[in-house]
């Protein structure tokens, strides 16, 4: 689910635990958790509401002055009106993984192997090192930019991208990405690697 900038700091602190949103179909079920720039927050409950029925103090609860401020914001959209109820679950753990950038070696060569292991479940090769060289040589551009750089398409690309995000390699930016220090981490790591390999060569192109 996304929710304003505005809202993120209501979330963390546990005053904004209600959502309307108008869908086709429910986005959202119970007891599943959703990552949000705020943190984790796990869904209560997904009701179809009555737009009309939609009281100030439940709009309040979702970061809105009034009903009306909801129901001008729901008017906009298509689809069946629905009460989403949450509560704020923790910070992102990724947040966290990013950080980790004083691992062992032994911790480190269990990254690379798990990198390499995805390498291998796809059809052309390896990517993710190479992925994660192209951020950490071009910081902050687009992702369009980034894919057009190596023969990507845009999508493919950032579905990539997320699946670096996933084990903390990687943060996003407006507009692009950048290494986190995990992800920095890696690579150094890779170099110190290829450096100290008897063929004075490591895996992919970690020379940075």
């Amino acid at each position: 689910m996304l929710f304003p900038k505005r809202l993120w700091s209501g979330i963390a602190d546990g005053s904004v635990t209600l959502a309307f949103r108008r869908w086709e179909q429910p986005r959202a079920r119970p007891g599943a958790r959703h990552r949000t720039p705020a943190g984790v927050v796990e869904i209560e409950s997904v009701k179809a509401v009555d737009p009309a029925k939609i009281t100030d103090a439940a709009a309040r609860r979702a970061g809105a002055a009034d009903a009306d401020e909801i129901r001008a914001i729901l008017a906009r959209r298509t689809g069946t009106h629905y009460r989403i109820a949450f509560h704020y679950a923790g910070a992102d753990p990724r947040i966290e993984l990013r950080g980790a950038a004083g691992m062992s070696d032994s911790a480190w060569a269990d990254l690379a192997a798990e990198l390499e292991r995805i390498d291998r479940a796809t059809r052309r090769g390896a990517w993710t090192i190479p992925t994660l060289e192209l951020i950490r040589d071009r910081p902050e551009v687009a992702a369009a930019d980034l894919a057009a750089a190596v023969g990507r398409e845009r999508l493919p690309f950032k579905a990539d991208v997320r699946r670096l995000k996933e084990l903390g390699l990687t943060e996003s930016l407006r507009p692009g990405y950048r290494l986190s220090p995990r992800g920095a981490g890696l690579l150094d790591y890779l170099s110190r690697r290829a450096t100290s390999s008897p063929s004075g060569r490591g895996r992919s192109a970690a020379r940075g």
